[in-house]
């Protein structure tokens, strides 16, 4: 692999898509490719966030992740109609490739790796604790980097993901709960 100069941690472990119905978008994946099966976490919602560099909140969003050999599949449902980095490439009504995920032990680094080639934040937040961002790469390469604070819960939820991609039948509970209730 070419080093990216002044981007430590430049290992792409998603792609991510937008979608505009998450369980038909999950099945046709599932259909389409076999894989599967994808872990639902609903109604995300991030009170306070960066956009642009403006104080925002009230973002409203699900996903659905599955893993493909060592590359997650993510796909994107946006509820709100506030501005995001999800609207500013894909508009609503439409689904289509959004971003490239890089998980980053070194965060500072790689972020700065970015912004310091001239590339902005078009969103900025936390999760959990831990930091989160869009880089938008879209005039370069097309489509967003997300960029995401290595920690020990995303750790855990990523290796459920993989776990439960490992000898899936292909047809048994295609879209599951990530976080079931107790």
């Amino acid at each position: 692999m070419v080093p990216i100069p002044g981007v430590p941690g430049k290992h792409v472990m998603q792609i991510a898509f937008m979608v505009e119905d998450l369980h038909a978008a999950c099945m046709n994946w599932v259909r389409t490719t076999g894989i599967g099966p994808f872990l639902e976490v609903p109604h995300v919602v991030l009170e306070e966030f960066g956009y642009r560099g403006t104080k925002s909140s009230g973002l409203d969003f699900s996903v659905a992740i599955a893993q493909s050999g060592g590359v997650q599949i993510e796909l994107v449902q946006q509820h709100s109609d506030g501005p995001s980095a999800y609207r500013d490439t894909i508009a609503r009504g439409e689904g289509g490739f959004h971003h490239l995920a890089i998980y980053t032990d070194d965060y500072d680094a790689t972020y700065g790796g970015y912004v310091g080639r001239g590339f902005v934040a078009a969103v900025d937040g936390t999760f959990g604790g831990y930091r989160f961002s869009y880089i938008d790469t879209s005039p370069a390469i097309g489509c967003m980097v997300e960029l995401i604070e290595a920690n020990p819960l995303q750790t855990d939820f990523f290796e459920r993901i993989a776990a439960a991609a490992e000898g899936w039948d292909g047809e048994t509970d295609p879209i599951r709960t990530a976080f079931p209730a107790a």
